[in-house]
Order: structure tokens, then sequence, then C-alpha cells
């Protein structure tokens, strides 16, 4: 990750972890770190957030982010997304909710860290590689397949963990998110 986007990241990721709120970073950004490196315009974050989180994170993050009180509620109510903006660069973090659905949950509790800078290192908790996989066939498959980038980014991370992967974690989600077909053929065009 380079410049501004890790440094907003880190600032948002450090923000949380701070007031305690769990979370994991995923999307493109995920797929990244976990395969090839692409650009974005954008960070996803799962997050466990809950109503009384609210005022403190709008506290800490005011100065540098747009954060509007009513979207993160409305989010956190229906299980949804909100955005933070920030103010210098425009950049936007999305933050999703963590739905009640047992892969929802998995997708934080099995989280990892991950170093994002070197000098001086510092890490960030990102969505393990075979939840991305899983999330990105999911939104691939919801997006009426179509997205070569979801497409390229699920390939991506099948190539560079290659052996490192838990195949039957991969499957057995697969079938519960109903995208068995298509983790069979990325697999298959993976090698």
């Amino acid at each position: 990750m380079q410049g501004e986007t890790t440094r907003i990241t880190l600032l948002v990721a450090q923000t949380l972890e701070r007031l305690g709120i769990r979370y994991a970073v995923g999307g493109s950004l995920a797929s990244s770190l976990h395969g090839v490196m692409r650009s974005t315009l954008d960070v996803d974050i799962v997050a466990d957030m809950r109503l009384e989180h609210i005022p403190p994170l709008v506290a800490a993050l005011s100065q540098e982010f747009y954060a509007d009180e009513e979207m993160m509620r409305n989010a956190i109510e229906h299980h949804s997304s909100f955005n933070l903006i920030h103010y210098e660069t425009a950049f936007k973090v999305d933050i999703f909710i963590q739905k009640p659905r047992p892969f929802d949950q998995m997708q934080l509790a099995r989280r990892q860290a991950s170093v994002i800078t070197t000098a001086p290192e510092h890490s960030v908790y990102v969505i393990s590689p075979e939840d991305t996989i899983l999330a990105k066939l999911e939104w691939y498959r919801l997006g009426g397949e179509v997205s070569e980038r979801q497409w390229r980014d699920v390939l991506g991370v099948l190539k560079v963990r290659a052996g490192e992967l838990d195949l039957e974690y991969l499957r057995r989600w697969a079938d519960e998110l109903q995208v068995t077909d298509l983790l069979e053929r990325a697999l298959q065009e993976s090698g």
C-alpha cells in the first residue's frame, strides 16, 4: 500500500482499535494484500459497530473526516453501510456493519493482522484470504457476474495463495453462499 491510502486506512483502523470496535479491512484492499496489487478509489472495512460507538467515533475523526451521525445510526440499525470522507483528499472509507448471518460473523472471527507500512511498521486487521475470495465471489454474483475487476481479484488471491488456502473451508462456505459454481470455475482458471 502506498501514500494516502495507507495513511487514511491506518488512521481509521487505529481509531476503531482505540475505541474497541472490532473491524477488518476487506474489498479490493484485502485482495491486493492477499493477491495481486491494484489501485483503489476507496477502502472497505467491516466493523462490529453499535449505536454507542457513534459519538466517540465522530469525535475522534471529525477533524479529518466528514462523518454523518444519522447515516451511521441508519447503517447500524439496518446492518448496511456508511462512509467517511477524508476532507483533504476526498478519499472514501466505506464502513460495512457486520451482519448477523454466520458468514459475516466468521469474517471478523478469522481476521488477520497484516503489515501495511514498514517504516515504521504498522499493521491493520484484514479479512482472511479465504473470506476475501468468498466475499468477492458473492459480490460478483450479486453484480450479475460482469465485473472483471472482482473476478481478477479472486483469481489473484487464488494464484498468490495457492497451497496455503483452506479449500474445505472455501467449499463449505461457497455452498452456504450459493457460489460453489463460481468457486470451482475460479479454482480451475487459477490453476
